[in-house]
């Protein structure tokens, strides 16, 4: 454990190798189906979750933050390796109550440094947020001054995703009912996006072909730093790279390689978006 441990939950998306990669401690939600719970990435993986959600007669999905007592546990284990300091990137405050579990976890360790990130988003939106503070650890800058950056940079973060219906979201209590019959009416395919934290409609396109158009217009309107294609099963390999690839054709001065992904969403965020999703989350470059 470095001197700064960096936390974030199961909602950044972020795959095995990554958390590895950067030394992170990822804290995991829960999902439900039905009588059945599991915390994502320890007794439920990403693909098992969608093959869960796709099976006929599945029960609709649920999700639930962890307890306060689990945000506690975490940071005096990171504490006992040897971390001096905490900083926990989580999911926004208004879509989940994870922040609030953390906070409430802080508030019982008032002897130790403990630095909250609101993301104000989700999925890999998140992600970045943890890796850029994991990067910064790494070159030894104190636990507040990481902080203070990954809060700064939050601003650069987008998230635009097309989905086929928004009965997901309504479900999850995401968006109003009003809201979404939008997306039950003239073959609407609504792009999702998270505004001033908390997750909306940004657009409407009629058909697909139209919200994939659009969805490529706003991903690509200004230069990206790091970028990760979000899909789910129903996009075949084969439609993931197209769209990866006219993507990557479009954004002004390219990205690095180095710095682009293509995942599953993960199980996480997919209760609250379905399935027969693609889009992307990203960095913008300054």
């Amino acid at each position: 454990m470095g001197r700064v441990a960096i936390v974030t939950d199961s909602s950044a998306d972020l795959s095995p190798e990554q958390v590895a990669a950067h030394g992170l401690v990822v804290v995991p939600l829960f999902v439900r189906f039905g009588d059945r719970e599991y915390r994502v990435g320890i007794d439920l993986t990403t693909e098992a979750f969608w093959e869960e959600l796709q099976k006929p007669g599945a029960p609709f999905p649920s999700t639930a933050a962890p307890s306060p007592g689990t945000f506690q546990e975490t940071f005096e284990a990171a504490f006992a390796a040897g971390a001096e300091a905490v900083v926990a990137v989580l999911i926004g405050a208004e879509i989940s109550a994870t922040f609030s579990a953390a906070s409430l976890a802080k508030e019982a360790l008032p002897g130790r440094e403990i630095h909250l990130v609101d993301s104000r988003s989700t999925s890999m939106s998140t992600g970045f947020g943890a890796i850029l503070a994991a990067e910064m650890a790494a070159t030894g800058l104190p636990a507040a001054e990481i902080a203070e950056r990954v809060r700064d940079r939050l601003p650069d973060l987008d998230l635009y995703v097309v989905v086929d219906t928004l009965e997901y979201l309504k479900r999850g209590g995401r968006i109003s009912g009003a809201r979404a019959a939008i997306g039950g009416v003239l073959s609407v395919k609504p792009i999702i996006t998270v505004r001033d934290g908390h997750v909306d409609v940004a657009e409407s396109p009629r058909t697909r072909a139209k919200a994939r158009e659009r969805l490529l217009q706003l991903l690509s309107a200004a230069p990206v730093e790091r970028l990760a294609i979000i899909h789910t099963p129903t996009s075949t390999p084969d439609e993931v790279a197209a769209f990866r690839s006219e993507l990557l054709a479009r954004i002004p001065g390219g990205v690095d390689p180095a710095h682009v992904t293509a995942s599953l969403l993960g199980a996480t965020t997919g209760p609250h978006l379905g399935p027969g999703l693609i889009g992307a989350a990203l960095l913008r470059a300054r």
